[in-house]
């Protein structure tokens, strides 16, 4: 029980950042000393630290008597996380409470061939563990793929636009990395959602959706605040939905998937930006930029798309990531119009379409959580394991 207790309370203190005694004394039910001890059993496991508020702070645990502020500790244990992405690879180091320390970009390689990016991902962790604090202890490596992934042995089922049939990218890093390395993959949507829902604009929701939108576009849903994974975690694949009058053949071997019709590709025709430019794509889309009548028309196959995703899933919000999030603000108009004569008007009455709250770095931020998962749970056993494994760097 104090162990479950333990990590109940320093999953409070990593989302938050930052909360007073008074307030874990509350959110926990328990009593104002077993509090105290706890705390000061994470203090001496340097996962977090205690402060006192500054003057004017509303945290209080009695008149006159500030109570508290338990920190988390950014430096002391950090994870590895890693966003796969069609055209660039980014890995970061992220420390305790969801703070990213320092990150590397890569172009992946063109042929996206599974050994070579395992190569080029072990090399872009090593270094970023060679400039770490030397007290940093390193308690969980992610990947976030653009595909369905197994929840059970992490094998990438299906990545259409990497080419990547049952490849067992997981292992392939685990043999690099060596040790005891426990390596986690996810579905890029997924973990999204899952960051969005944390700590960014999904945090006061229980129901949201969240489409990560690149060469592909998948889905993240959260209901009554948990992941929808469905039975082996392949739930969220909305971007191959089917759309009336697509005529694009998609890299799944669909014809007419959504995907073909609102991902970068049909975005970068939409706005003129050339296909071996995409990274100029946002230039393309500021705002005030005039918008094109292609550009209008997209929207309104996102809206009409969202509105079926509005019908099935009733969210409170809508959450439009990757390059969607440079979309939305020019064509606005044209979404909502379009959702709210597909959507059913109960449920698209409910719904609020919004950009990221983190920007672009939702996904991997999500993936950071992933590898936070086993502290979470159990931060004494995470920490003994840790000790007796050889530093990857």
């Amino acid at each position: 029980m104090r162990r479950h207790n333990l990590a109940t309370l320093l999953g409070h203190v990593h989302r938050s950042g930052g909360v007073s005694r008074a307030q874990l004394t509350e959110r926990m039910a328990l009593n104002r000393s077993t509090i105290g001890d706890l705390v000061r059993q994470l203090d001496d496991l340097a996962l977090v630290s205690q402060e006192v508020p500054e003057a004017g702070a509303t945290s209080r645990a009695g008149v006159g008597r500030p109570s508290l502020d338990v920190i988390p500790d950014p430096q002391s244990v950090i994870v590895l996380a890693a966003e796969l992405g069609v055209d660039m690879l980014e890995v970061a180091r992220v420390g305790l409470g969801g703070s990213v320390l320092e990150r590397l970009s890569r172009p992946t390689p063109l042929d996206h061939d599974p050994g070579a990016l395992a190569d080029l991902l072990v090399d872009m962790a090593q270094a970023l563990l060679a400039a770490a604090d030397p007290g940093s202890r390193l308690v969980g490596i992610s990947v976030a793929v653009p595909g369905v992934v197994n929840d059970v042995d992490g094998v990438v089922r299906f990545a259409p636009n990497l080419g990547w049939s049952d490849v067992d990218f997981r292992a392939s890093l685990a043999e690099r990395l060596g040790g005891d390395a426990r390596v986690r993959l996810g579905n890029d949507a997924e973990l999204g959602a899952l960051a969005e829902h944390i700590r960014g604009a999904g945090r006061s929701h229980s129901h949201l959706v969240y489409l990560s939108a690149d060469v592909g576009v998948g889905g993240g849903v959260i209901v009554e605040g948990q992941p929808m994974r469905g039975a082996s975690g392949y739930a969220g694949e909305v971007g191959h939905q089917r759309f009336d009058g697509g005529e694009t053949r998609c890299r799944c071997g669909n014809l007419g998937c959504w995907e073909t019709e609102i991902g970068s590709y049909a975005v970068a025709d939409a706005v003129g930006c050339p296909q071996h430019q995409m990274h100029l794509l946002q230039e393309y889309l500021r705002p005030g930029m005039p918008v094109t009548p292609e550009l209008r028309r997209l929207g309104q196959h996102l809206g009409v798309g969202l509105g079926g995703l509005v019908n099935v899933f009733n969210p409170e919000v809508i959450i439009l990531g990757g390059v969607l999030r440079w979309v939305l603000p020019l064509v606005r108009e044209e979404v909502h119009d379009a959702l709210v004569t597909w959507a059913l008007p109960a449920p698209a009455q409910e719904a609020e379409i919004v950009v990221p709250g983190l920007g672009g770095d939702s996904v991997i931020i999500g993936a950071a959580e992933l590898a936070f998962g086993d502290l979470l749970a159990d931060p004494v056993a995470t920490l003994q394991r840790v000790e007796r494994t050889p530093s990857l760097s």
